[in-house]
């Protein structure tokens, strides 16, 4: 028997979405608030206005998915900036942490299945790679939900629909949403449907590689050491700030390398480190 059969689980809209947490926006994000919180039942959630109803059911046909509780759906793309604004606590943070945890079921098990001779050590770096904020930014952005966020005035002006930890998350969101609108297996669906497609592109290579991973595995293995990185500079405003960073490893420095954040800075200059160290030694990269 196959994973995916073994781990059918029991459909929540059956039991009236209990698990969901109650969400509202505000009026002029598309979303009308109405009634108050239940305590994350269904019947809590608020009233979506027609105009929002009318681009979450275009939304729903272009990922082939149809929810029973359009308002669930709604949740899904509601960023805490809104709730911040409107001082209350519906927003999609609770599907996100839902979401996070059948993306990484899904995967492990289309992971476990493909690659039967692989290690686990080998699964983890692929896993690590496919279910991170890069990747999942790019799913978000072929599924176009930076268009279909709801975003607070605050982040709308610093471009938070450009930013990938928010799309990310939205992923997270939405695959939460769907597992508890339409069921175990629609998500696996849904998740399969975009992750089999990373899974290959990562193992071909033909997709962003965890160069911090494959820099410390290097060292370790040639220097006994660890590489170490260095803020060397940093400018902009704190909602839109620049960094450079550098990697010196066993006395050597490479970079720096410049990024929207730290780890992006640091990714750029540990691929740099990585190819020019692999080439040193003759090794294929």
């Amino acid at each position: 028997m196959r994973l995916f059969e073994i781990a059918k689980f029991t459909n929540p809209a059956s039991r009236g979405n209990a698990g969901a947490s109650a969400v509202t926006s505000k009026a002029d994000a598309g979303a009308s608030i109405a009634g108050g919180h239940t305590g994350g039942c269904s019947a809590g959630l608020p009233a979506v206005s027609m105009e929002r109803k009318k681009e979450l059911l275009s939304f729903q046909k272009n990922i082939s998915i149809k929810f029973k509780n359009i308002a669930l759906l709604n949740l899904a793309l509601t960023h805490c900036s809104v709730s911040n604004e409107a001082q209350n606590h519906y927003n999609n943070e609770r599907l996100e942490f839902l979401g996070d945890s059948i993306l990484g079921l899904v995967t492990t098990a289309l992971l476990y299945e493909r690659f039967t001779e692989k290690p686990e050590g080998e699964l983890a770096k692929i896993k690590s790679v496919v279910v991170s904020e890069v990747v999942l930014s790019g799913i978000a952005r072929e599924l176009r939900l930076d268009a279909m966020l709801l975003l607070g005035r605050g982040e709308e002006s610093t471009g938070g629909r450009n930013k990938n930890a928010i799309l990310a998350d939205a992923v997270e969101a939405l695959i939460g949403a769907i597992y508890l609108d339409c069921g175990y297996a629609q998500a696996f669906a849904f998740v399969s449907r975009y992750i089999n497609t990373e899974i290959v592109n990562v193992v071909e290579k033909r997709r962003y590689q965890n160069y911090k991973s494959l820099l410390q595995e290097f060292c370790q293995r040639e220097f006994k050491t660890c590489p170490v990185y260095k803020l060397v500079n940093y400018s902009g405003p704190d909602h839109d700030r620049s960094f450079w960073v550098e990697v010196v490893v066993n006395t050597m420095a490479f970079g720096p390398c410049m990024g929207k954040n730290k780890k992006a800075a640091e990714q750029d200059a540990a691929k740099i480190a990585y190819e020019a160290l692999i080439i040193e030694r003759g090794e294929r990269i």
